[in-house]
């Protein structure tokens, strides 16, 4: 509590429920608490209460037949420490996903997989690992109950969720399906460990259906998806029209090396998965 009232002076409460029952009320001035790494990074003005996700002790991660569910409180530590069925190759993009979340060993045990997903940095790993496998989130209502949708709807901007005041992401699930497709994966920063400024995705089912997800050069996740192996050209047309002009553009990379890098990368998960 003392270090919470030291990095926050304006937290005056904090609640850590352990049933769904005991979430009080959404008010504005709450923050929901998962790890905490960059709610504890900077200032929150108008922040008063805090909502520790960590009570309710959510198992990190269940594999089904339906697939992996990750809670939104898993952190990336756990995340990375997780050993796959060999036959399941989408795991092979579990590992440089987590490395792309750039910090120390520290950061690693505390930052989570929703909160990455929810902080919605445009470069956020969590984000692209979800989009490209196609990843389904559960989500709490205010009302009591629960929705899902696509996570690759869930971020749709730079710092911007669809999601509503008090609604809880509680986890994710990639499918089965998608674990079993083949994978490519690029990255580029500015410096060796600097913020992904482009990380594209690719992946390929067994029938050739095609998917290429851009993370990080462009504000939302992107994903196309083609039933059989587009061409160079068809790829690079798809690229530039759905991201319509919109590249990213902050100190981590300017518009036009970001898309230039983008459609390299794009030709080169293309070539890989053919």
């Amino acid at each position: 509590p003392g270090q919470w009232l030291m990095d926050l002076t304006g937290v005056a409460e904090m609640l850590a429920p352990r049933t769904r029952a005991e979430l009080p009320p959404w008010r504005p001035g709450t923050k929901l608490l998962a790890g905490g790494t960059w709610l504890y990074s900077e200032p929150q003005p108008g922040v008063d209460r805090l909502i520790d996700l960590a009570g309710f002790g959510w198992p990190p991660m269940v594999l089904d037949a339906d697939g992996l569910h990750i809670a939104a409180t898993c952190t990336i530590a756990e995340l990375s420490r997780f050993t796959p069925p060999p036959e399941l190759s989408g795991y092979d993009l579990i590992q440089p996903c987590c490395e792309a979340l750039l910090g120390s060993f520290k950061v690693w045990n505390a930052a989570t997989v929703g909160g990455n997903i929810c902080l919605a940095l445009p470069a956020g790993p969590m984000t692209a690992l979800a989009t490209a496998l196609h990843s389904v989130a559960t989500i709490w209502t205010n009302d009591g109950g629960t929705r899902t949708m696509d996570v690759a709807q869930l971020v749709t901007g730079d710092h911007q969720t669809s999601l509503a005041d008090g609604e809880i992401l509680r986890a994710i699930t990639l499918p089965i399906s998608a674990l079993r497709r083949r994978v490519a994966i690029r990255r580029i920063s500015l410096t060796p460990l600097g913020r992904s400024a482009a990380l594209l995705i690719g992946t390929r089912d067994r029938d050739g259906r095609f998917a290429l997800t851009l993370t990080a050069a462009v504000p939302h996740p992107i994903r196309i998806e083609t039933p059989e192996l587009p061409t160079p050209a068809e790829l690079n047309a798809l690229v530039e029209a759905r991201v319509a002009g919109d590249w990213f553009h902050d100190i981590h990379g300017t518009p036009d090396w970001r898309r230039h890098v983008s459609l390299m990368f794009a030709d080169e998960i293309r070539q890989e998965l053919a």
